[in-house]
């Protein structure tokens, strides 16, 4: 690339202090050539063995006019000449592109933002990405243009996939690229749902403007105008870029307590924080979304901070934030299935050697004890119940690992909501807003920050891949004198609760719909053929009914599947209606598994609180013990005795809630 990529253990130090390692800005301009084996026919990737070959490079240049490059050719360590006489100075004359003007409208009309994937007939992307400054990033395909902006491309014949988040139809068009100096090329996007119309506004709570896959020299990531170019350009009404470990002391000077002022409407951005190279980490990665303060108190370096998530939380949640977990799966892997039915677990995050007869778990609730041993919601088996956490993030890891721990949870009566997210460009590179979370606003309410994200914290949502949507989940008792859509006061007001005198059916009622590809091909049957443990965690095509278009709508009660109805998957939104029997206090949610899943709505019987299962309540308790032998040796000697007490209380709240649970 044409910068310094981050790496495994980026620099987490301020700018100053790793200055000789880092690529001087005075180097740059002389970074302006590509170069590349031309490999396909009638070529092959590898040499014969003859004594003398010809091989055929590809060159693309960023600058134009003549530059001068050295060429040298050896077929690896040892074979280059002595004499230096495998290298020779070529003076290059590179041609101009043509400009390339975008009309890009939206289905209204209206000017827009797109996603554009640009390939000539051999595939090369363009604009190279090797070459690529922000706001293009060189770990994409795409680029994001705005209505009215450029590219440069060379005359030639492209193809053009044009896109715009989840909630577009994926276009592609043929565009020839004709000598001269400028011309336009006009696209207009069509979409197959529109939640925001309801109410209904997207958003992704994790992002990144620096580590992972990001540049971090000589430029410490990238600015906050590059991000909302790639949140406008994937549809995004909110999204939250956190600054964490890598590029720390960068990064942090965009932190502003508010919405950036680069925000316009319904598109909000806003710095915030994942405490994520931390001394916390360990026990699990927070997000720390609304915060007003972004140093933890009697701190100077991030290595100050706790290392354990508890009092971190309690901190972003006093000064009136809105924190959880973030990618929840990690560490909380379940066990494999194997044939004879006994459980096996596998080593790392996900996936499984050649050869391997297991099977990955698939049920839920899950008994099967994971070892805690990762940086997703680990520790919130205590913090829930210590009621810091208001919720646990979803979507980007494994949907398994990640509801499991949080059906328990609402098994034993807590009540941390789900939400979506994306960790851009960690755990997914390849755009903002793959995960999601729908968080639902009064009528005619313009969309504002702060009550798009408490809607986070108050369950007012559901979370997904965006190819699928449950709009205006609700339950009314059976004479719909009572009723209460999910994350709204009841009429007892408190939220997302129904209160029932005695045991009886409720009528749950919701708008659904989904899109699948209308036929199935190779890359719909490898989503479909990988296990629930690889990439991508959460993708409708998981969701399809064999070779129909249909996928199942579940009604879920206490983690049990209640009722099940199959849906067309062809982008139309149906009502549907479900009687449901409620035996005890429950909680009730619906998904589309692993594609969407909405935050419960509770109904209490006679007044009880949810104690829905013995044996989830069980698990939370043991798993307090396990995820304390698994952290105990990272807390820091004088934190430890304090965390061991939160730790036995957490046990003790669990015990108590056993006593009064219900027998599964």
């Amino acid at each position: 690339p044409l910068y310094l990529k981050g790496t495994v253990n980026q620099r987490q130090k301020p700018l100053t202090d790793e200055k000789d390692k880092l690529v001087k800005p005075e180097d740059v301009p002389h970074r302006f050539l590509d170069i590349a084996m031309f490999d396909k026919q009638p070529l092959k990737p590898q040499l014969s063995g003859l004594a003398l070959e010809y091989r055929i490079i590809q060159l693309y240049s960023r600058e134009i006019g003549r530059r001068e490059a050295k060429l040298g050719f050896n077929v690896g360590q040892g074979t280059q000449d002595l004499g230096f006489r495998n290298t020779v100075p070529i003076l290059f004359n590179a041609a101009p592109a043509v400009e390339v003007v975008l009309g890009v409208k939206d289905f209204d009309g209206e000017p827009t933002s797109a996603a554009f994937v640009i390939r000539d007939k051999r595939g090369n992307v363009y604009p190279n990405p090797a070459r690529r400054l922000s706001p293009d990033f060189f770990f994409h395909n795409q680029i994001y243009r705005a209505d009215g902006e450029s590219v440069n491309l060379s005359p030639g014949e492209y193809s053009v996939e044009v896109s715009r988040g989840p909630e577009y139809i994926v276009q592609t068009h043929s565009l020839t690229v004709k000598p001269g100096v400028s011309q336009k090329a006009d696209y207009k996007l069509t979409r197959w749902t529109h939640p925001a119309t309801r109410g209904w506004f997207s958003g992704d709570h994790h992002v990144h403007a620096a580590g992972c896959a990001h540049y971090d020299s000589p430029t410490e990531g990238v600015t906050p105008a590059d991000m909302l170019r790639h949140i406008l350009g994937e549809d995004l009404n909110v999204g939250c870029v956190l600054s964490w470990g890598p590029c720390w002391y960068s990064q942090k000077q965009y932190f502003e307590g508010k919405t950036s002022a680069l925000s316009r409407p319904n598109y909000l951005m806003r710095y915030d924080i994942e405490v994520s190279g931390f001394p916390s980490s360990h026990a699990g990665h927070l997000c720390l979304l609304r915060l007003t303060e972004d140093d933890y108190p009697n701190t100077k370096v991030l290595e100050d901070w706790p290392s354990w998530t508890l009092p971190v939380l309690k901190w972003g949640k006093e000064q009136g934030g809105v924190v959880g977990y973030s990618h929840s799966g990690w560490g909380l892997q379940l066990p494999d299935i194997m044939p004879n039915g006994e459980r096996e677990m596998l080593k790392g995050y996900g996936g499984a050697p050649d050869g391997w007869k297991g099977k990955a778990a698939d049920k839920l609730p899950d008994y099967a004890m994971p070892r805690f041993d990762g940086i997703g919601a680990n520790e919130y088996v205590v913090t829930v119940a210590h009621d810091v956490c208001h919720f646990i993030s979803a979507v980007d890891t494994p949907s398994i690992w990640e509801l499991n721990v949080w059906y328990h949870t609402l098994n034993a009566g807590f009540q941390a909501r789900i939400s979506g997210e994306t960790d851009f460009p960690c755990i997914y590179g390849d755009k903002v807003g793959l995960g999601r979370i729908y968080v639902k606003l009064n009528k005619n309410q313009p969309l504002d920050f702060d009550s798009w994200i408490l809607g986070v914290r108050d369950g007012r949502s559901y979370c997904g891949d965006g190819l699928s949507h449950i709009l205006d989940f609700k339950i009314s008792d059976q004479n719909k004198a009572n009723k209460v859509a999910v994350g709204e006061p009841g009429s007892n007001k408190k939220l997302s609760t129904l209160e029932l005198a005695k045991p009886g059916n409720v009528k749950v009622t919701f708008d659904v719909n989904a899109l699948l590809a209308e036929k199935m091909n190779d890359n719909t049957e490898s989503i479909r053929n990988r296990r629930l443990d690889a990439k991508p965690y959460w993708h409708i095509e998981r969701c399809r009914v064999q070779d129909t278009r249909m996928v199942p709508v579940e009604i879920i009660v206490n983690g049990q599947v209640a009722a099940t109805s199959l849906l067309t998957a062809d982008g139309k939104t149906q009502p549907l209606s479900f009687d449901i029997p409620i035996k005890q206090s429950s909680w009730v949610a619906v998904r589309i598994l692993p594609s969407v899943h909405t935050n419960p709505i509770w109904v209490e019987v006679g007044g009880q609180p949810v104690r829905a299962s013995k044996k989830s309540i069980d698990w939370c308790k043991q798993a307090v013990e396990v995820c304390w032998n698994a952290k105990k040796n990272q807390i820091r000697e004088p934190e430890r005795a304090t965390a061991k007490a939160a730790y036995d209380e957490a046990a003790k709240i669990y015990e108590a809630r056993l006593k009064e649970a219900v027998a599964d």
